[in-house]
């Protein structure tokens, strides 16, 4: 969204929540949509909400509310200790959030407007962009549970906790899967780094077409030997013209250089070996089996099991 990049982007925008910046955000969500009568960007509501279950605030109390929400988080209740700057701008973010739906300040656009706030404190507290995002991805994720959250919060008498523990929750299982991917793409990258480096020098047709091939068995599941030729159309293309023996030859070679291992007639890349490479690994399994394959006499191309070609 354009107003998430203008807040990431501009060092001028501070982390104090005002009425004037909760009025900006709306008409910002808002603008060049197609609106009822009764609703004006970046205005206070005058007529009444409701939806089954639930009625916002009256509308002549609306902007007293907002003030003193604006006044009570930017107050001392949500001054955060050092140590607990993240937790406290969390904890702050989804409180902003909910107390904006429960007052539902304008004619449209509330639960919008409420995610620029929750997106405006955290970021300003340090979460890197795509984090900051996190909660109100798990708000669309969740959207029915989501308005049955808010609904019981409201009719509890205002007890947040479990309002709290859903959210953290979604926060938590999305920093998880964010970090899942970043190290997948680590891994991605050590293993290709690691075999352009085993392959460093080797410029022969048959170099490429091995190279080719331990690519395009990367994604690390057994592959059977008759399947090679599907991996990808660079693959077929160069053993289209092969033998079943000049696959058996490619394969030694590959397994002489510690990059796949063989079981009957299955194949599969050996991308356990850059799994060392991550930072903090304390398996002394994994790390004596990459300095093997980097110092062992197989792993030198000019002493594989078969010669190139």
């Amino acid at each position: 969204m354009e107003v998430c990049n203008h807040i990431w982007e501009d060092d001028s925008i501070t982390g104090i929540i005002t009425p004037d910046r909760i009025k900006q955000f709306n008409a910002a969500v808002l603008k060049g949509l197609e609106l009822g009568e009764d609703v004006s960007p970046g205005q206070i509501r005058t007529g009444s909400f409701g939806v089954p279950g639930y009625r916002g605030a009256p509308a002549e109390d609306c902007e007293y509310l907002v003030t003193r929400l604006c006044d009570w988080l930017n107050g001392e209740d949500f001054e955060p200790r050092p140590e607990m700057i993240g937790v406290n701008a969390i904890v702050k973010a989804v409180i902003a959030h909910v107390y904006l739906a429960w007052i539902h300040p304008f004619g449209d656009g509330n639960g919008r407007t409420a995610r620029l706030v929750e997106f405006l404190i955290l970021v300003q507290a340090g979460l890197p962009m795509p984090a900051a995002h996190l909660l109100s991805n798990h708000y669309n994720l969740t959207r029915t549970e989501y308005y049955r959250q808010l609904a019981q919060a409201s009719k509890s008498g205002g007890d947040l906790v479990p309002f709290l523990t859903y959210a953290v929750r979604g926060l938590v299982d999305g920093l998880r899967e964010q970090l899942g991917l970043v190290r997948e793409t680590q891994l991605d990258l050590a293993w290709g780094d690691f075999i352009q480096a085993r392959f460093t020098g080797l410029t022969s047709k048959a170099a490429i077409r091995r190279q080719l091939l331990v690519r395009a068995l990367s994604a690390g599941a057994w592959v059977k030997r008759g399947d090679v030729n599907r991996l990808d159309p660079e693959v077929a293309a160069a053993y289209a013209t092969k033998t079943e023996k000049t696959l058996s030859r490619d394969l030694n070679f590959l397994k002489g250089l510690k990059l796949v291992e063989v079981k009957g007639d299955r194949i599969r890349a050996r991308r356990s070996l850059v799994l060392g490479f991550r930072p903090k690994s304390k398996d002394p399994k994994i790390r004596q089996e990459i300095q093997e394959a980097l110092h062992s006499e197989s792993a030198d191309p000019t002493q594989g099991t078969l010669p190139l070609e």
